[in-house]
């Protein structure tokens, strides 16, 4: 029996507001929110679900509602919670990127380990690269 056929297709971020975050990466990677779905009965008002689905090939973001949300510490410190994975971002230009990145809300972290890529925080302080 051969492998069977596996396609990667999505990444889903947990996130304290889901809705606000999709919109953020919409707005980062010029796209748009596609789906998006509000809380569930019980649930508060920044729950809820959405995707920015690709662009051409590729795959989708989808953003879930996480209530014990913990924004990781990068770089990683004992005891912290740590990011375990990240997005990274290829740009043509890293300066005009990094500032594109701040204007929609994201923020700089203080330590750079780079030349040709830059760390940022989303605003619910994921880490995600640009790089060259």
């Amino acid at each position: 029996m051969g492998m069977p056929r596996l396609t990667l297709n999505a990444i889903t971020i947990g996130a304290p507001d889901p809705l606000a975050l999709a919109d953020f990466y919409a707005r980062l990677l010029g796209r748009t929110v596609t789906t998006a779905s509000e809380p569930a009965p019980g649930e508060p008002p920044e729950a809820g679900w959405a995707q920015i689905a690709s662009d051409g090939p590729g795959f989708a973001l989808n953003f879930e509602y996480e209530r014990r949300w913990r924004a990781p510490v990068w770089p990683a410190e004992p005891d912290r919670p740590f990011a375990t994975q990240h997005l990274d971002v290829q740009v043509d230009d890293l300066d005009a990127a990094v500032a594109h990145a701040v204007a929609q809300g994201a923020t700089l972290a203080e330590t750079q380990p780079q030349s040709d890529v830059r760390v940022l925080f989303d605003p619910a302080g994921h880490p995600f690269c640009l790089y060259l």
